[in-house]
């Protein structure tokens, strides 16, 4: 029949196109889309991805999540981005999910509350950015409410902590999270959009704990999964039932993974790419002959063989004693120790001791100042203000409490204004360019080294 009011219909589209006849020669090893890697270390380079990766991946992916037919997901990350394609254009497809595009990413938490997708994935600063937003709503609540609040949060937080543990949950914990959960989380799961998610997932950069045990404690199991361009996205996945939290979770289904004598993860399997674009030694490098891509992360894989990334193999600090650090997690423990931290990078490689830029988090920050006497000023304004520092120097103490002593932040320079998205300092899926940081910011960098600076 005629295409409903608004749409195209596919004779439209197709015109004298042969569908059949252009299927029957398409083969499952044949090259259906070129990815290319974020460069965050070098080139990018294009990742060669046949119709057998693609659907490999998406069989995995039904298989751990189970879609409803009809499942609803929004497209909003870069669409260059292998995590976007598969969840948000291939699984579709193959699946007949119902996909609601948000072509500005700023408009998510409006499309989020207008779809109530049924599963949802972003990258950690779009999760960050929830929770401090909740913080904040919090923090601005009447005195009773909040203190009512907060403590229902920290019970709800204890419980989620204990079951992790394995250890029993005291009776009056689950009695406050019941509560809670009545009162106040299902209403906020609502509010944000999330209330009718089967699995809401986390990938492309490390999540700190904190963030995740928040989420889990207001009742959205919020998973962290690893996956590759290499490996169209699928690697390994925290199942919805079984989330251990600061893992990546277990193999995805049909892919074999392992680590190296070095540490470095190595995975085998059909989602696993045939090779780079005109780029054969590029090539070599990342896949042995039997089969193993050399993913280029270290990693820990456990009794249970859930995956624990330690951190690029590439981007490890080794200072100057000869010591090897994971910026990553220094990085995670310095965000996770104040709601004001938006990015942190940690700097130590081939330094006597390590030092941080520090960027404030855009929203958090204006209600921070609200509350202190600073309403109305910028971002710039705030990075220079003297409590605005107080509380930053509180973070990173704190935060090395947490951190080995050569892994400890010294000195830390607050940079002013916010990074944003495929800018000078992030990917548009957020990881961190190292190297353009590294030179756009070498002064600050050198002055947090030289005599004349301010020891934290």
């Amino acid at each position: 029949g005629d295409a409903p009011e608004g749409t195209i219909g596919l004779a439209e589209v197709t015109g004298d196109f042969d569908v059949d006849s252009s299927l029957d020669a398409i083969e499952p090893s044949d090259i259906v889309t070129l990815i290319y890697t974020s460069g965050t270390t070098g080139p990018p380079k294009g990742v060669e991805i046949t119709h057998n990766n693609i659907m490999s991946a998406v069989r995995a992916t039904q298989e751990i999540i189970e879609f409803p037919t009809g499942c609803k997901v929004i497209s909003w990350l870069p669409n260059a981005h292998i995590a976007e394609r598969t969840a948000h254009l291939y699984v579709p497809i193959v699946y007949g999910a119902n996909v609601t595009t948000c072509p500005d990413p700023k408009q998510i938490a409006a499309v989020l509350q207008q779809v109530k997708p049924n599963w949802f994935f972003a990258v950690p600063r779009v999760w960050e950015k929830i929770k401090s937003g909740l913080e904040a709503m919090v923090q601005g609540m009447p005195e009773e409410q909040r203190v009512k609040a907060q403590g229902a949060l920290d019970a709800s937080i204890q419980r989620v902590r204990l079951q992790q543990a394995g250890e029993p949950v005291p009776e009056e914990i689950e009695a406050i999270w019941k509560a809670a959960d009545e009162q106040m989380f299902g209403g906020l799961r609502a509010m944000l959009g999330l209330d009718e998610a089967l699995a809401i997932n986390v990938g492309a950069a490390p999540t700190p704990v904190p963030v995740l045990e928040f989420f889990h404690a207001l009742g959205l199991p919020l998973a962290e999964l690893w996956g590759m361009s290499e490996t169209c996205g699928a690697g390994a996945v925290n199942h919805p039932e079984r989330i251990k939290l600061g893992t990546v979770g277990q193999a995805t289904p049909g892919c074999e993974l392992k680590l190296a004598d070095d540490g470095e993860l190595l995975m085998r399997g059909a989602v696993v790419f045939g090779g780079y674009r005109n780029a054969p030694e590029k090539t070599a490098e990342a896949l042995d002959a039997d089969g193993w891509l050399h993913t280029g992360d270290v990693a820990e894989i456990d009794e249970d063989g859930f995956v624990t990334l330690v951190d690029r193999k590439k981007e490890l600090i080794i200072n100057a004693a000869g010591k090897n650090m994971s910026p990553s997690n220094i990085e995670a423990e310095l965000k996770s120790s104040s709601p004001l931290i938006g990015a942190a990078v940690c700097i130590g490689d081939a330094r006597a001791y390590n030092t941080a830029l520090i960027v404030l988090d855009s929203d958090f920050a204006p209600v921070w100042a609200a509350q202190n006497e600073l309403a109305g000023k910028s971002l710039e304004e705030l990075s220079s203000e003297p409590s605005v520092r107080a509380q930053i120097e509180a973070a990173v103490e704190k935060a090395n409490e947490r951190l080995s002593r050569v892994e400890q932040i010294k000195k830390f320079t607050i940079i002013e204004g916010e990074w944003l998205p495929g800018g000078d300092e992030l990917t548009p899926t957020m990881k961190l360019r190292r190297k353009p940081i590294d030179e756009k910011y070498s002064a600050q960098i050198e002055a947090m080294y030289g005599s004349e600076a301010s020891a934290c």
